[in-house]
């Protein structure tokens, strides 16, 4: 039980938790499912969008945002609350190129989106951002993948999700990865991963590919059916494949 510990951001529990921090988590596994896979020379971010409604504007509703000319961050949980941290950070990206006169690299942007979140779960008056981030770019030719949790901590990885179902996607993601992906396999990988908690199609995926450029390019709907398409065809496939050798078994069976 969290008794009233629950009501003070900055009063642990006798077991050790502070339950603001694990709330602002749960809004998070309430976000939509956001994905990042590493592939050899590019990096892809993938997230589920929302229906939009008949009469707004989708250009208002994005999950995806430029950081800087050369990294991206996808997000789930509130979305005012990722508005506000992503201003924070383009401002930090900014203040770097003005001071150290280079661009930053993926790690000091990432570690200081974590600080500003870390900073928020140890103040008084303030609550905890409700939103994890996966921030993607390229430092010296070479992709990268980093991921933020409302704690403040930060990891790098190869493949990861955060948001709805993001426990299923991950377990999808471990089974499938494989080292050094070309462009095209990594963004099926991060289609196909989607796909596992998007039950609408290609319609609900928005994807982001990142070249080693650093150019940053969204897929139209058109592109990212045709993607959909070709995975739902190799799943016919290989129904047809196991099919055939039980249907072979029966008719040995059938003969002896």
């Amino acid at each position: 039980m969290s008794g009233s510990y629950d009501r003070a951001l900055t009063v642990f529990s006798p077991d050790g938790h502070l339950f603001q921090v694990e709330y602002a988590s749960e809004a998070v596994r309430k976000g939509t499912c956001a994905v990042g896979v590493r592939g050899k020379d590019v990096v892809v971010l993938g997230v589920e969008k929302k229906s939009v409604l008949k009469l707004q504007d989708p250009r208002t509703v994005r999950k995806i945002c430029m950081l800087d000319e050369h990294i991206a961050l996808a997000f789930a949980g509130l979305t005012a609350d990722a508005r506000v941290l992503v201003n924070k950070a383009r401002i930090e990206c900014q203040s770097h190129r003005l001071t150290v006169e280079d661009p930053p690299s993926v790690e000091y942007i990432t570690r200081h989106i974590a600080q500003v979140q870390q900073k928020y779960t140890q103040s008084g008056g303030v609550r905890p951002f409700g939103i994890s981030t996966l921030i993607v770019g390229f430092d010296q030719k070479e992709p990268k993948l980093y991921m933020t949790e409302p704690s403040g901590i930060y990891t790098a990885w190869k493949a990861n999700s955060i948001g709805r179902s993001s426990k299923t996607v991950r377990e999808f993601l471990e089974k499938n990865y494989k080292e050094d992906m070309d462009q095209k396999e990594t963004i099926k990988l991060a289609v196909k991963s989607l796909l596992e908690v998007v039950q609408t199609g290609a319609k609900n995926i928005e994807i982001s590919v990142m070249l080693s450029d650093s150019t940053v390019k969204s897929l139209e709907t058109e592109e990212v059916e045709k993607v959909v398409a070709e995975i739902e065809k190799e799943k016919e496939e290989e129904a047809e494949r196991k099919k055939k050798p039980s249907a072979a078994a029966a008719a040995a069976s059938g003969s002896s």
